[in-house]
């Protein structure tokens, strides 16, 4: 059995961005990993810590040594290997040199591709400290950092300049590794401010690390600190008879920003509790990374947590400092909350005619009216009256003229809901003016409302066909105006709310009001494929198949409705025991039809054709068809698939028995006649000779 000890590695740096620092960690240990699995070391569970000033892990029971290995070298082919009087070629000498042997001791290696000359040899492993530090420069270069930086005279780069490096195998400190430009050792250092000791803590077995940081006030571990964090935010709410309101995000910031947590209990006046919730929320939460405080229905508190990262005897002090930074902040939002009302969002609307949306596009009232117009035409195809939508579509963007969304930009829509209300709007139209982003991220909350889910489809769906117009196409990790997000808002909204409706018509209604040059038939296609492809993956995670999407696909169904019933018959049908059969029998139909030299029309004449299996598959594509055509109709796609499986042994006899490409012209015609009604049947639903497997 491998000997084996336990690694410790410890980066420590100048603090880290709190909002990547989790990332680094989970990439660092996976670099780590891959590395060493790459070098062929064995070892157990790897154990990450993460804190403002450290990137480290803890590798148990890491092999010492690479295990030995035989590695094989093939040389030149055997035809090649001798003279015709059996003497070594000089090709074959020189490869029994380089591989420190003598040609009679090389072998012959086969496979299906030839022989060749060979040399086996038995190469030992290498020790694991020697491997180490290169296998740690490579996980730290690998790291997703954006922009790294340079520091003091050395040329090595990192995302903030490294200080220390704590490198431990079993017993011993491999001190004389370089990473980073600092060497390796022992001395790790705990709170900036709670243990300055300038020598450092001497850590000498890698197990024994969390607790000498622990008592060096530092908890290292991410996750222990996180649910530390977690459960004193929840006793502390509970200590003023409320609830911590926290959001996950927001706690692994935390979390990042702090080495040994204190919670601090801080207040507000009532006053501000008048205010909409999401302001009060937001500026404790992005700007302070405060929690909020709820009662038990929901409602705010005029309370706030802090965590401190200091054990401060003057808690007090802390308290006092945090709630002077918050009241200003507060009554900037009251005032910005009662000027915004002086005016109307209608008022304001005509003010969007001085923001640019983008220059080929116009401005952001030029937007308002063709989302207008689009979620007009929408609500006529739904048989919905439109005037809340109408009404919805001309008040979505005045928000954004607003002192407070001007403030807190990501409360827009929020606070046009709330400033309609205050206007007495109708509370759909107010909604919807906030629902008009949803969903904001993949797999979020979708509009509730008949209104908003019809504005926020206009909406994406003119940005995508504007943009597109405008040349704007994503490409790579670019896409600066969201498109991505909005195909599959569009896709979900679609099909989650039921809305049936035709893509194509309503991306050529969107494209008319464009008057800059632009190919609209090319940008008409570009866009579909866009969303066609978004809803490609947006199906793959849901569980179907890439056949099952491709054989729906080719007969491009117009309505994302229609298409996700196509794709369930699809399912059903492939777990039928005549659908493999069917498949392979429809892939036989379409390659003959496709290298056919003549004209095919979907028409027989019944007296030409003379074979039994010929008349009796045409009487049975028939009654099929007259059987399919009211189950088609009703998009019931399960139910004409099953009948259709009863074509399978009258199409199996039919290839028996039935030459189709026969020397009588009008024979062969009606036979690829009889051939393109079968295809029909099928095609009217999915092309199911793009099923690869069935069953």
């Amino acid at each position: 059995m491998a000997e084996t000890d336990d690694l410790l590695f410890e980066l420590g740096t100048e603090e880290l961005p709190p909002k990547s620092l989790l990332t680094l960690s989970r990439a660092l240990q996976a670099g780590v990993e891959a590395g060493l699995q790459k070098a062929g070391l064995t070892h157990g569970e790897i154990v990450s810590y993460a804190t403002p000033r450290r990137l480290g892990i803890w590798v148990k029971d890491l092999a010492t040594s690479q295990p030995d290995q035989i590695v094989e070298k093939r040389g030149p082919a055997i035809s090649a290997a001798y003279s015709p009087d059996g003497q070594p070629t000089k090709a074959t000498e020189g490869f029994a040199r380089s591989c420190g042997t003598t040609v009679d001791q090389l072998i012959t290696l086969k496979n299906d591709k030839g022989e060749w000359l060979g040399y086996k040899q038995q190469v030992k492993g290498k020790e694991t400290s020697a491997l180490l530090s290169e296998i740690l420069r490579q996980a730290l270069a690998a790291l997703p950092i954006a922009k790294r930086m340079r520091w003091g005279a050395g040329v090595d780069e990192f995302v903030r300049p490294a200080h220390w490096v704590v490198l431990v195998f079993g017993p011993y400190a491999i001190a004389d590794n370089i990473i980073l430009g600092v060497q390796g050792g022992y001395f790790t250092y705990g709170h900036r401010f709670h243990r300055p000791e300038p020598q450092g803590i001497s850590v000498t077995v890698p197990s024994e690390y969390a607790d000498r940081l622990r008592e060096a006030k530092v908890i290292a571990n991410f996750d222990e600190r996180r649910e530390l964090i977690r459960q004193e935010a929840s006793r502390t709410a509970a200590s003023v008879g409320g609830i911590a309101y926290i959001e996950e995000d927001l706690l692994e910031e935390v979390t990042a920003l702090v080495e040994w947590p204190v919670p601090v209990l801080g207040s507000f006046e009532a006053r501000y509790l008048s205010l909409p919730p999401e302001v009060l929320i937001t500026t404790m939460q992005e700007n302070q990374k405060y929690f909020p405080v709820k009662d038990s229905d929901g409602g705010l508190l005029p309370y706030f947590i802090t965590f401190s990262n200091v054990d401060s005897t003057r808690l007090e002090t802390v308290r006092q400092g945090n709630e002077r930074v918050i009241r200003p902040r507060l009554a900037d939002a009251e005032f910005f909350w009662n000027q915004d009302r002086k005016r109307t969002l209608e008022s304001r609307v005509s003010d969007l005619a001085n923001i640019t949306f983008q220059k080929s596009l116009g401005s952001l009232l030029d937007k308002t009216h063709r989302v207008q117009r689009l979620a007009a035409h929408v609500a006529e195809c739904l048989e919905t009256e439109s005037a809340l939508v109408e009404r919805a579509a001309l008040l979505a963007k005045a928000d954004l003229l607003t002192e407070m969304v001007g403030e807190f930009t990501n409360l827009q829509g929020t606070m046009g809901r709330y400033y309609a209300l205050a206007e007495g709007e109708p509370e759909d139209i107010a909604a919807a003016i906030e629902e008009q982003y949803l969903p904001k991220v993949s797999g979020g909350p979708l509009p509730e409302t008949r209104t908003g889910q019809i504005l926020a489809l206009a909406e994406k769906i003119d940005t995508l066909t504007g943009i597109f117009s405008a040349g704007l196409i994503p490409s790579g990790d670019k896409d600066p105006y969201a498109l991505r997000r909005a195909a599959l808002g569009t896709i979900r909204i679609l099909i989650e709310c039921r809305l049936d409706l035709d893509l194509p018509e309503l991306l050529a209604f969107a494209l008319e009001p464009f008057d800059h040059h632009f190919d609209r038939q090319a940008t008409h296609k570009a866009v579909h494929e866009f969303i066609l492809d978004r809803l490609k993956g947006y199906c793959l995670d849901r569980g179907i198949q890439h056949d099952e999407f491709d054989a729906v696909l080719s007969v491009q169904p117009p309505r994302l409705l229609d298409f996700e019933s196509r794709l369930n018959a699809v399912r059903e049908f492939r777990r039928l025991p005549e659908a493999e059969s069917l498949a392979a029998a429809n892939k036989r139909i379409r390659n003959i039809l496709r290298k056919a030299e003549e004209t095919i029309t979907a028409n027989v004449d019944d007296h030409i054709l003379v074979e039994s299996q010929e008349k009796a598959l045409l009487e049975a594509a028939r009654n099929a068809k007259e059987d399919i055509l009211p189950q088609l109709r009703e998009r019931n796609y399960t139910a004409a698939l099953c009948r259709l499986a009863a074509l399978r042994d009258t199409v199996d006899a039919f290839f028996d028995h039935v030459m189709v490409m026969t020397e009588d012209a009008e024979l062969r015609r009606n036979r690829l006649g009889l051939l393109a009604i079968v295809e029909g049947l099928f095609f009217d639903i999915a092309d199911i000779s793009k099923l690869v497997t069935v069953n």
